[in-house]
């Protein structure tokens, strides 16, 4: 159901809006992988930078002062980049091994770490990785009520994009590509900036969007 509504125009239109292609302002996420040349880009791509907590803020969620020193300048910060230095930089999810995100994995462990760090949720560690590897996915409660609750959320979704030869990543890449979106855009952002969870709000306030009764087992049907 979701694989055939990112085939379609709906799924086009609403990503061009999401990035400001259609005439009206872009969303403030759409500037979350660019902003500053990227978070994975030569010389920072295993540093917490400023600029990665500005473009995390950008998906709406903040990095308290006491953390953000901690990162920048802290023991956590070269923690971090200890681990950074393990996980893939020029690579989708689709392309990598369930080991790159198992539970022994150095992207969990980075993930742990930072939700370790008084003021960082799981949601702002999950944005904080997606910044600094566009293979890890954004994952906060617009997801989580899109998709469930899974025990280990990176590898369901690993296998959904790596089931039937890839089907639903090439989609993805498709969509991309006909949206007119740069190729910095990882597969895993046009999923989830494309099908109207961002751009769509129900009319009742804090509820969920609508496209929201979608569920994980969906996503290859």
């Amino acid at each position: 159901m979701v694989r055939s509504h990112l085939g379609s125009e709906d799924a086009v239109g609403n990503l061009r809006r999401y990035f400001g292609l259609e005439g009206g302002a872009a969303y403030t996420g759409a500037r979350f992988e660019h902003l500053g040349g990227g978070g994975d880009r030569v010389g920072v791509a295993e540093v917490v930078t400023a600029e990665d907590l500005v473009a995390v803020q950008l998906l709406s969620v903040r990095v308290p002062a006491e953390a953000a020193l901690k990162l920048l300048e802290g023991e956590t910060g070269k923690s971090l980049s200890e681990l950074l230095r393990r996980i893939p930089v020029d690579a989708d999810m689709a392309e990598v091994g369930a080991g790159e995100l198992d539970t022994d994995s150095a992207a969990e462990q980075a993930w742990a770490l930072l939700h370790r760090v008084k003021g960082i949720g799981w949601v702002t560690a999950g944005k904080l990785l997606a910044r600094k590897r566009p293979l890890l996915p954004v994952y906060d409660n617009v997801v989580k009520c899109l998709l469930g609750r899974p025990p280990h959320f990176w590898l369901p979704l690993h296998t959904a994009l790596r089931a039937d030869g890839k089907a639903l990543h090439h989609t993805l890449l498709d969509l991309r590509k006909r949206a007119g979106i740069p190729d910095m855009v990882s597969a895993l952002r046009v999923c989830d900036s494309s099908s109207g969870w961002r751009t769509r709000r129900s009319t009742k306030p804090g509820a969920a969007p609508a496209m929201a009764r979608f569920r994980y087992d969906h996503l290859t049907r």
